[in-house]
């Protein structure tokens, strides 16, 4: 056990059985004579637009630490070429495991860039999804409350000769819940509008809303930044909540009431007011919401997306 990362090393002077049969010299004698496989012409010279790994676990040091994220990689294949390199992708991610990175959008960036100098096509994509300790304060009892938030970063890397350009996909995806303005609209109506000053009976349920910004690499915000703007839109949920902040919470969200509708475009309306003088106005805004219904046998599910430039223009 390695006392600074607290990682598993394996015993390789220990592994008998992998010890190898040839020396190295022997296989790199082999390696320079044998056929280079995938440099190979194929049998039908078509191009493949992606082709890459999924489902792989990578290591990320961050600020907040070790933390393991889930991993998509692809790159393009021009057509006189039989496959790609798959061992050099492996190779590339194990290189960057001793690094620590400002946040996850330095790492999709790094890694593609990497992997695009080692293979022969011209566009490199990587997508890493994942959750992130998120520390929160309590409305009334200042209790500290340990949530996360989920985080997803994709970096594509083009290259034109001997120009590079980076695209960046930043997105966040928060919990928190609403209330249906319908019933309480109508229920209004069924008391007869007696003018009460606390908010009338209606359904409140749990969300999942995902706000992502797709937009050069230099002008990408940070995942912290994404989360300011929901936490000022949505009713925050929270794992922790003693009685008076479930009580304020509640309050709130009814006071507040929101279809899907509503959530997707008032995140939208504050990703322009918050991102719209520092983002080219073609940066694409996608906001997703997916509600849990509590009345109903199905859920509802809602996105929005649109130029940064359509927003500003309201």
């Amino acid at each position: 056990m390695e006392k600074r990362t607290r990682m598993v090393h394996g015993p390789n002077k220990i592994r008998t059985a992998l010890r190898p049969r040839f020396s190295h010299s022997q296989h790199m004698a082999v390696v320079d004579r044998c056929q280079d496989v995938p440099e190979a012409p194929p049998r039908f010279p078509l191009a493949i637009n992606r082709v890459g790994i999924t489902e792989k676990t990578v290591w990320i040091r961050l600020p907040q630490g070790l933390i393991p994220f889930e991993a998509q990689i692809f790159v393009d294949l021009p057509p006189q070429y039989k496959g790609i390199h798959m061992s050099r992708m492996e190779q590339s991610m194990s290189e960057l495991f001793e690094t620590t990175f400002d946040d996850i959008r330095s790492y999709t960036s790094c890694l593609a860039k990497s992997i695009l100098t080692n293979q022969q096509g011209s566009v490199a994509e990587v997508k890493v999804t994942g959750k992130i300790p998120l520390i929160l304060r309590t409305s009334v009892s200042n209790k500290i409350s340990l949530d996360s938030f989920q985080v997803s970063s994709k970096s594509v890397v083009r290259k034109c000769g001997d120009s590079v350009s980076t695209r960046q996909l930043s997105g966040i995806g928060l919990t928190h819940i609403t209330a249906c303005p319908c019933t309480q609209v109508y229920n209004r109506e069924l008391f007869n509008n007696q003018g009460v000053s606390f908010p009338y009976p209606t359904h409140s349920q749990r969300c999942i809303t995902w706000l992502e910004i797709e937009t050069s690499f230099n002008e990408s915000p940070s995942h912290q930044e994404l989360v300011q703007c929901l936490c000022t839109c949505l009713h925050m949920s929270q794992d922790l909540l003693k009685r008076p902040d479930e009580a304020e919470l509640v309050l709130k969200s009814h006071r507040e009431p929101q279809f899907a509708e509503d959530v997707v475009r008032e995140v939208a309306f504050e990703a322009g007011k918050r991102f719209g003088g520092r983002m080219a106005p073609e940066s694409v805004i996608r906001i997703h919401t997916t509600s849990l219904e509590s009345i109903h046998n199905h859920n509802v599910s809602c996105t929005l997306e649109c130029p940064l430039g359509d927003i500003m223009k309201l």
